[in-house]
């Protein structure tokens, strides 16, 4: 859908704030750049609807040169939300979203039930928020309009840069779930700009870490968790992944192994054996190649775990946060 070839964005100052960048976004793909301060993201995110044109290499979207495109067939293709949403204070909800819309002359009719059926989609009634000016809305619910906003024209593309950070956590934490549920429904290309680690991972398909103009890594959620590229992955996002990773039980094997019976010994002949004081994360591994494990303490067997059995016992402990017993 969209695709980076080698490409650069210098200053005329000598600053180079993209540095040969070559990638590519999926169609319904949701795309996450995050990276430091002053590292070429919102440069990025910028050069796709040509805010900010690109100094060498080529952009492409559906495979056809940026520049091929008239200003406002690209531009009208590809919805913006940032993070100071910029709804105009003396119109109305409706008339804020109406106007892409209307700058393609839509028929009033056909925009009025967009307007409606958008504020629908992300919890707002329009009986009580179309008339309303933004003044009147809270942060978060101006957020939620400025998503709209940038989807009444029905774009292909959706990109957002830092549009939840100014919000106070529970907002942005809503929010994130709205957008999560939104997009299960519409399926668009999204490009999202963030700093926050958690943000990322909760939301992205993919996340491109960069830093001064360069990808660092590219890859799935799981990817930038359990596997950082480099020592700058681990110390730019070392704290944020570990708060972003899911609680693992402080259980052992000891604590999960089912008593011996003769039916499961039986059925674990042969199987490896570990020792009780194997924590949960270790235990995991183990069961990506075992079915069954034999649970020793001290030179005695005091137990089996099968594994979708335990499986499902550490899966009840993320949702209730406790210790099986």
């Amino acid at each position: 859908m969209i695709s980076f070839e080698r490409v650069t964005k210098t200053y005329g100052d000598g600053r180079t704030a993209v540095d040969g960048l070559s990638f590519s976004v999926q169609k319904g793909e949701f795309f996450v750049l995050i990276g430091p301060s002053g590292c070429g993201k919102t440069t990025v995110l910028k050069m796709i609807n040509r805010l900010i044109e690109n100094s060498g290499g080529q952009i492409r979207i559906g495979g056809r040169p940026i520049g091929e495109y008239k200003l406002s067939e690209l531009r009208w293709n590809i919805g913006y939300v940032l993070q100071q949403i910029a709804l105009f204070p003396h119109m109305t909800i409706a008339e804020n979203i109406a106007i892409v819309p209307e700058l393609k002359r839509a028929p009033r009719e056909e925009t009025a039930k967009t307007v409606d059926r958008l504020l629908h989609m992300v919890g707002l009634d329009p009986n009580v928020y179309r008339d309303k000016r933004p003044s009147e809305l809270s942060g978060g619910q101006q957020q939620r309009v400025g998503v709209v906003r940038a989807l009444a024209a029905d774009p292909d593309i959706l990109l957002m840069d830092e549009p939840f950070s100014a919000l106070d956590p529970v907002t942005r934490e809503k929010l994130q779930n709205d957008l999560l549920e939104l997009q299960r429904s519409i399926h668009k290309t999204i490009v999202f700009v963030t700093h926050d680690m958690r943000e990322a991972l909760k939301l992205g398909d993919r996340i491109c870490v960069m830093n001064e103009g360069k990808i660092v890594q590219l890859g799935r959620p799981a990817d930038i968790l359990n596997h950082p590229a480099n020592d700058f992955v681990r110390e730019f996002l070392g704290g944020e992944l570990q708060a972003a990773q899911p609680r693992v039980p402080a259980l052992t094997a000891g604590d999960l192994a089912e008593p011996i019976t003769p039916d499961n010994r039986l059925a674990s002949e042969g199987a490896v054996t570990i020792g009780a004081e194997t924590e949960t994360g270790e235990l995991l591994w183990h069961f990506a190649a075992q079915e069954r494990l034999l649970v020793r303490r001290g030179d005695a067997v005091v137990g089996v775990l099968e594994r979708d059995k335990t499986l499902k016992r550490i899966a009840r402990e993320f949702e209730e946060g406790g210790v099986a017993k």
